[in-house]
């Protein structure tokens, strides 16, 4: 079995390979990813020389390249992470994120169809349906509730995901997509919340909070999100859609409290800042699909595991140093 997966060097990607490596030592893998601020090789260091893992640095919008890679490999399967996935960069710069999000999504399926890929995977976000009232905790998305994403990330992400259902219909492309909520844990870039709260916190630096902190999100360790691919690429159905999610309600204030409380660090050290333009609410998957198809279950504890995501940080200083840097 050979599987390519793109933006690989990520924080999600990295722990998804990691995991498969260990998994399916008689598997091939091969990571393409184009190296931006998000993606680095610290993310693969304890398994780049392995002999079942190939690297290759590329950006999946370039087709030659592409078809250079698919030709060489012949892959079974292809999981895309390969994104931009900063929301505020999204707004800032929003023709980036329509280049790698759709027209890298289209260019993979391309490939998929040429070379004859038995599946083809998208990794997708909760953020594609929008946002839920904070008044009405009991609501929840669905896998066929309404697209009604908020900010220019959000809407390249629901439009790839769109094409890879036209694909699915128009090509007859076996794909599959996965939705999933806020992901938390090891190797992760520090402009997100969690990772940016440890690392301020680290050096002394105030920690930023959009808005009041009211805004809500649902959590998932991003082991829990990595099982939850593996189960969908080898047993998920034709042309369908999966939410993945943790169950786990937090503020994002709650969340920055319970960091600063595990490292000892006083509520003082909060900057609360502007929040941010079409600020999404409050996010909440349901899960009963992928548990009643595929036998998906949560396995890990919000508190133990944030714990743990602390302590790597606190033990991989050179990660920070090399995020910093850029």
């Amino acid at each position: 079995m050979k599987i390519l997966v793109t933006g690989g060097c990520g924080f999600i990607g990295s722990n998804f390979l990691e995991y498969m490596i260990k998994k399916y030592p008689d598997y091939q893998f091969v990571c393409l990813d184009s190296l931006t601020y998000a993606g680095n090789t610290y993310n693969i260091s304890e398994f780049k020389d392995n002999p079942n893992f190939t690297f290759i640095k590329g950006d999946i919008t370039d087709k030659n390249l592409v078809e250079e890679i698919f030709s060489k490999y012949h892959f079974n399967i292809v999981v895309n992470f390969a994104a931009e996935s900063h929301v505020d960069n999204s707004i800032s710069n929003p023709s980036l994120f329509l280049k790698t999000n759709i027209i890298g999504t289209q260019v993979l399926m391309d490939a998929c169809l040429k070379y004859k890929v038995e599946r083809f995977h998208q990794i997708s976000t909760d953020e594609v349906y929008g946002d839920l009232p904070l008044d009405a905790p009991d609501l929840q998305f669905y896998e066929d509730s309404m697209l009604k994403p908020s900010n220019p990330y959000s809407v390249s992400k629901a439009s790839a995901d769109l094409l890879v259902l036209a694909y699915v219909r128009t090509y007859n492309l076996n794909a599959t997509i996965s939705r999933c909520s806020n992901n938390y844990g090891p190797h992760q870039y520090i402009e997100k919340l969690i990772p940016m709260t440890i690392s301020r916190s680290l050096s002394q630096q105030k920690v930023i909070v959009h808005g009041d902190g009211s805004s809500i999100r649902d959590w998932i360790y991003v082991i829990d999100h990595v099982k939850a691919i593996d189960l969908i690429i080898h047993k998920g159905k034709k042309g369908q859609i999966y939410n993945v999610g943790g169950h786990i309600q937090k503020t994002n204030l709650e969340v920055v409290h319970q960091v600063l409380d595990y490292l000892n660090i006083s509520k003082d050290n909060i900057l609360n800042v502007e929040d941010r333009k079409g600020q999404d609410r409050r996010y909440d998957m349901n899960t009963s699909k992928i548990e009643a198809e595929l036998g998906w279950r949560l396995s890990f504890n919000f508190d133990e595991e944030l714990k743990n995501t602390i302590e790597w940080y606190k033990n991989n200083p050179e990660f920070l140093k090399k995020k910093k840097s850029g």
